[in-house]
């Protein structure tokens, strides 16, 4: 990797904020913040990717919108869990940004949240529910640390 993809790959974690003060603040919100690295391309998707399989990491992966008013809902809260489960990563995809890998996707709604492991999917939650997240989420992280206490 070089050191340009290196600078890119850490500013696109850093919040993002649109500037443009015609609009209506809907792309004010934060879809990235905590341990959540907005995703811009596919190339830093793959990257990201790549990482959490080296690092036997599972990726929860939020497709969302910035117009869409659930997605800004639970971003917040998103934020909060990527702070509480670092041995998860947590990535979200803006579907208007990324428009035809979203299509590869199947996403039907937004916000939509794929879990993945080594790249699979492994279960998956449409709709801004926080306590379904929150479960999903915990019993994933749970199982994850069991499997890494187990002598192998």
């Amino acid at each position: 990797m070089g050191i340009t993809d290196m600078v890119h790959s850490l500013f696109s974690c850093f919040k993002t904020r649109s500037t443009n003060n015609d609009d209506d603040s809907s792309h004010n919100v934060e879809f990235a913040g905590g341990n959540v690295c907005l995703i811009t391309t596919k190339e830093s998707w793959d990257q990201k990717l790549a990482e959490a399989n080296k690092e036997g990491k599972i990726v929860i992966a939020n497709f969302s919108a910035s117009w869409c008013g659930p997605c800004r809902m639970i971003a917040p809260f998103y934020c909060e869990l990527s702070e509480k489960y670092l041995s998860l990563m947590f990535l979200t995809v803006d579907v208007d940004e990324l428009t035809e890998f979203s299509s590869s996707w199947d996403i039907k709604a937004t916000p939509t949240f794929f879990f993945l492991k080594d790249s699979q999917q492994i279960d998956k939650l449409v709709g801004a529910n926080k306590p379904e997240l929150q479960k999903k989420i915990t019993a994933i992280a749970d199982t994850q640390v069991v499997c890494e206490t187990q002598p192998q």
